[in-house]
């Protein structure tokens, strides 16, 4: 359930709201909106006094909440959250529109850093890589861990851009924390609970991909693992899921960006790239995916897909990311936002 307070709420009135949860043996999660604020109470509601709570200072009112994503629902907080990444304290969830862009992987020093300044110019404000590779075959080219990450670090330090790279297990946790600045958590770790709970315990955002054969349901669960941890910063990421179709690597099912923007507050991202498979596609599906709510795109951009140690056939070059953004900023300004 959720405790509304009533506009004007003082801190010490919400905190004695916090204390009469705590008394129940509920957890309290406290969310300050642009007009309210709420308190989400999160347990066993059965042993509850429900009207005692609703007599206290300033409480407007007691609601259930009836979807099973507690923290995540639209219930709990009307408004879009807004989550800042990088130096540039760029807001993902707010009235511009951002895109990511970089490599699949890490590759070297020279192509990291010669593709995060064509990211910079092309009007980016976040530079994509892996540094740990989890690959479908163990014999393919699985990362340069560390040293990647300090890469991406130095690619930061020349470019002011945000650094997001995936983290694909506990061991790998701490060294990712360090250098980055958006946490990845890739699709097939999307319900890898011990995971999602040890994210939830740092204070970087975090970009949750959809599983491939995840429902939306699935998805929001997973997110709520990492906020109910502590970590309310979740950004989710629509990657495509896997169907019967051969054409394309992944089916990007777009409807799920309007259906995430009608169940939850958390801002939305949309990979074009593993959601085609091939470049080609990817300038036509970002197009789409702004044009159905989309906060931000996720791109992998390589200076010579061709020779790209990973994923080079969904990999769009630097000139068609530049030729790219016009296009971008036209559809977000049908759309009511901008870039």
């Amino acid at each position: 359930m959720i405790v509304v307070m009533k506009p004007g709420a003082t801190k010490e009135q919400v905190a004695h709201v916090v204390d009469l949860v705590k008394d129940y043996g509920l957890k309290e999660h406290v969310i300050y909106g642009t007009d309210r604020t709420v308190v989400a109470c999160l347990g066993d509601k059965r042993m509850v006094d429900k009207g005692a709570i609703e007599n206290a200072p300033m409480v407007e009112n007691v609601v259930p909440i009836l979807a099973p994503y507690k923290i995540a629902s639209l219930e709990v907080k009307k408004e879009k959250s807004r989550i800042e990444i990088g130096p540039g304290k760029f807001p993902i969830g707010g009235q511009k529109v951002g895109v990511i862009a970089g490599p699949c992987a890490v590759e070297n020093l020279d192509q990291t850093l010669d593709t995060a300044q064509a990211v910079k110019e092309a009007g980016c404000v976040g530079l994509r890589g892996g540094a740990f590779k989890p690959r479908t075959s163990p014999y393919s080219f699985q990362g340069l861990g560390v040293e990647g990450l300090k890469i991406l670090a130095k690619a930061r330090e020349e470019t002011g851009l945000a650094i997001v790279t995936e983290v694909i297990g506990l061991e790998q946790l701490g060294a990712v924390v360090e250098y980055a600045d958006v946490l990845q958590i890739g699709a097939r770790n999307m319900q890898h609970y011990p995971l999602l709970e040890a994210v939830g315990k740092t204070n970087k955002p975090v970009l949750l991909k959809r599983g491939m054969s995840a429902s939306l349901d699935e998805f929001l669960l997973a997110a709520e693992y990492i906020i109910n941890a502590g970590n309310s910063q979740v950004i989710l990421c629509e990657r495509g899921i896997r169907t019967f179709e051969k054409y394309v690597r992944n089916t990007l099912p777009l409807a799920s960006v309007a259906a995430l923007n009608d169940r939850t507050h958390l801002p939305v991202v949309v990979d074009p790239s593993h959601g085609t498979g091939h470049a080609k596609l990817v300038g036509p599906m970002s197009l789409a995916a702004v044009a159905a709510g989309a906060d931000a795109l996720i791109i992998e951009c390589h200076i010579d897909p061709e020779h790209a140690a990973s994923d080079g056939a969904q990999s769009i070059t630097p000139k068609a990311l530049k030729d790219l953004m016009p296009k971008l900023k036209r559809i977000a300004k049908a759309v009511d936002r901008d870039m």
